[in-house]
């Protein structure tokens, strides 16, 4: 990796501000998936063990107005909590981003101490000062410490105060969670052992176009799942019912199946259904026969066998969102099907990017049986369309 890492920082004695990606789901003041948290434990654990004074900065949720701050999903009080359990030892939780109470607090920290620093984007709440990557914010964050590492992974496609803005006035690296992120996209992507297959899905093919156009010019077959596979049949001229489509992408759909020929994978039947609704009346047809009056929900049997046999020979692996309506039992079959035929590959490097299709592999219990689960949705399709990400950009080269 051509960008310093946590190992070639002389961390000892030193105050190590470290980014993580502590933006965990929650249930009012309670943590329902901490493993975001457990992702930041190696780095974490390293600075500790090398006698670091370690201060961590994190988001959790957007912030809009004086009212988001009072809410419980968004204060790192119960994240401390529980990184303080993870770590068997004390982590101090200073409630303000910025002021003498932090300040205080991060002199009075000795070596293998930890504190957490709340919600940066509670400085958001008088103009964008954290996501809109204000100067001065981030001048004054990198003054409390002598060192930054970033290991959020999740936000490297954003230029925050937090990373960017801290990055640009200390010498940094990057920890052992994003260092893991990118060796395993940018070797799949860039030193694929091939055949190299890239799976996507989602609804909108304007969420992903950029993606696509790079992967067709990389692997060796894109296969198209979800709500985005109704613009394609729609730009072959199938009727697709009441199935979402972006008609402004029918054209750019038409001319992505033109250049890439025998490329691009399609469903090539559907579970369509007349309401957007579990117990809604279902019935199973081809890609190109969908009622007038029905709409796509997910990929049909034929197709999930289609997708298994182009899967079947791959050595490298990459999917990015699911085949249907995953968060409904009835149209997750798709989704599931897929899941279960990367995870059965021998041999092969198998590369899943946040999101419902990370959701799957977890909830099926198939984590151990890919190479690596992406924990960043956001900045994996930013690294997949082969574009820069700030947050690692930003980060001192070796």
């Amino acid at each position: 990796m051509v960008k310093k890492t946590v190992r070639d920082l002389k961390v000892e004695n030193k105050t190590v501000l470290v980014r993580v990606d502590f933006n965990v789901p929650m249930d009012g003041d309670k943590i329902t998936d901490d493993k975001r948290i457990v992702a930041a434990l190696e780095t974490i654990n390293y600075l500790i063990n090398h006698q670091a004074k370690i201060v961590l900065f994190s988001h959790l949720g957007k912030i809009k107005s004086q009212e988001d701050i009072t809410k419980a999903d968004r204060n790192l009080q119960a994240v401390a909590k529980r990184l303080s359990e993870l770590l068997e030892k004390e982590v101090v939780f200073v409630e303000e981003t910025r002021g003498a109470k932090l300040e205080s607090a991060v002199k009075d920290l000795q070596a293998g101490d930890v504190l957490l620093v709340q919600n940066t984007r509670f400085e958001d709440v008088d103009g964008k000062k954290e996501s809109g990557n204000d100067p001065e914010l981030g001048k004054y964050w990198a003054s409390l410490g002598d060192l930054f590492v970033n290991d959020a992974f999740g936000t490297a496609h954003r230029a925050h105060a937090s990373n960017v803005g801290i990055a640009a006035h200390l010498e940094s690296a990057v920890g052992f969670l994003m260092e893991k992120e990118v060796k395993f996209l940018g070797e799949a992507v860039d030193q694929p052992e091939r055949p190299f297959v890239a799976i996507l899905g989602g609804a909108k093919v304007s969420d992903k176009i950029k993606v696509i156009e790079n992967l067709l010019d990389r692997a060796d077959k894109v296969i198209i799942g979800g709500g985005m596979a109704y613009t394609f049949f729609k730009a072959k001229g199938f009727e697709i019912g009441q199935s979402i489509c972006e008609p402004d992408r029918v054209e750019l759909a038409k001319e992505i199946m033109d250049k890439a020929g025998d490329k691009l994978v399609l469903p090539i039947d559907n579970v369509v259904a007349k309401e957007f609704a579990n117990d809604a009346d279902t019935q199973v047809v081809a890609s190109d026969k969908i009622p007038a009056d029905y709409m796509g929900m997910d990929i049909g049997p034929d197709t999930v066998k289609l997708f298994t046999e182009t899967l079947s020979d791959a050595k490298t692996v990459v999917w990015n969102g699911p085949m249907g309506v995953f968060e409904m039992e009835n149209f997750a079959k798709g989704t599931i099907g897929v899941c279960e035929a990367i995870a059965h590959l021998e041999g092969a490097t198998t590369i899943v990017g946040g999101g419902d299709s990370a959701a799957a592999v977890s909830q099926l219990g198939y984590e151990d049986k890919f190479t690596h689960i992406s924990t960043g949705g956001g900045a994996s399709l930013t690294y997949l369309e082969g574009a820069v990400l700030p947050g690692v950009d930003s980060i001192n080269d070796k």
